[in-house]
């Protein structure tokens, strides 16, 4: 059986609307939920961008059980240390019920630091360096690090009685399999069925044994013309796959390069269907593939009523399972001192 959750888009909804959005969604039979973690919209018409920590506090608090994750991109926006106390503190605050997912970013949120933006196999082995250092940290050690990160004498005061767990975020064999070294579970977003088998099968075959999570982008309206609109209008600018997804750098530029986007190359990357019989047939296939969790991401700003419809119409309809606590197993890095190491070319977040 699958968790289906609720994925939360900072980038095209305002937090307080967000939030309402979440609570609803576990009124309305959603069983977990995750969010992103932008700076920057993919778009100037999705136009919003807030803060994800603060967010996640607040919606852990108003909700009564639904376990929430998060994509984050430590290294440049964010220094480890501060991402480890973030995580210690929501882990503690509400055992079992938080994770996070681990990738190197993009441009267009990082770029604010003024810092030059890496070659990605730099920002591959930061990102590994970042993950030792969380993970000290979370175990309660004194870190002190000098590599493509600095830490001197860092310790978490505040930690959870169980470390939440860090997931390694993936699109591609490669990346799935340097994951399995240290991630405790693998996330990656909706792709033709044969090249999600692939990522899969990379994870367990490099000895990956944790939960497989999938971010499903999806798009429904009372009709398919309306589903079509909504999806190319707020869902166009991603469809570029690496690396302009990775080294465009403003909401601005995604516009430019994404203005003859066809409804088509959209489909590719979004499931768009008016008929709520074609989203749960989708839905399920991706439960045949393996996936323990699919988070659903509804394209639109208006969260509401497809919260409504799929709670009434969808989730009856498949094998809904309670997710299990958000604690994190013993992964086979989770020991390792930090250090940098190299990666292969596709980690994003």
């Amino acid at each position: 059986m699958t968790v289906y959750g609720f994925h939360a888009s900072h980038e095209q909804v305002p937090p307080g609307d967000l939030l309402n959005a979440v609570v609803h969604a576990e009124e309305a039979g959603f069983t977990a939920a995750m969010c992103s973690d932008h700076f920057s919209p993919w778009s100037a018409r999705q136009g919003e961008s807030g803060f994800a920590w603060s967010w996640l506090g607040a919606a852990l608090q108003a909700t009564g059980r639904v376990p929430f994750g998060v994509v984050n991109a430590p290294g440049q926006r964010y220094h480890p240390a501060v991402i480890a106390q973030a995580i210690g503190s929501l882990g503690a605050m509400f055992p079992g019920r938080f994770w996070a997912a681990l990738g190197s970013g993009e441009a267009s949120n990082e770029h604010i630091t003024g810092d030059r933006w890496p070659r990605k196999d730099v920002r591959n082995a930061r990102l590994r360096e970042c993950v030792d250092i969380i993970r000290a940290l979370l175990r309660g050690e004194e870190v002190s690090h000098d590599g493509l990160v600095t830490v001197d004498r860092a310790k978490l005061w505040t930690r959870p009685e169980s470390v939440p767990p860090l997931f390694g975020a993936a699109c591609s064999e490669a990346t799935a399999a340097w994951c399995a070294d240290w991630a405790d579970g693998l996330i990656t977003v909706n792709a033709p069925h044969e090249q999600l088998r692939r990522i899969a099968d990379a994870y367990r075959s490099a000895g990956g044994t944790g939960p497989l999570y999938l971010q499903a982008h999806l798009s429904w309206a009372p009709s398919d013309d309306e589903a079509r609109a909504l999806a190319h209008d707020q869902w166009r600018t991603n469809v570029h796959g690496p690396p302009a997804s990775w080294d465009l750098d403003t909401a601005e530029l995604f516009d430019v390069v994404s203005e003859h986007v066809s409804d088509e190359q959209v489909a590719d990357s979004v499931r768009i269907s008016a008929d709520l019989g074609q989203h749960a047939a989708w839905l399920q296939e991706y439960a045949d593939l393996g996936f323990d969790a699919v988070m659903l991401h509804h394209v639109g700003q208006e969260q509401e009523a497809f919260i409504d419809a799929f709670g009434a119409k969808v989730l009856p309809r498949l094998d809904v399972t309670e997710p299990p606590p958000a604690v994190a197993e013993t992964a086979p890095a989770a020991q390792a001192a930090p250090v940098a190491r190299t990666a292969p070319e596709e980690v994003s977040r």
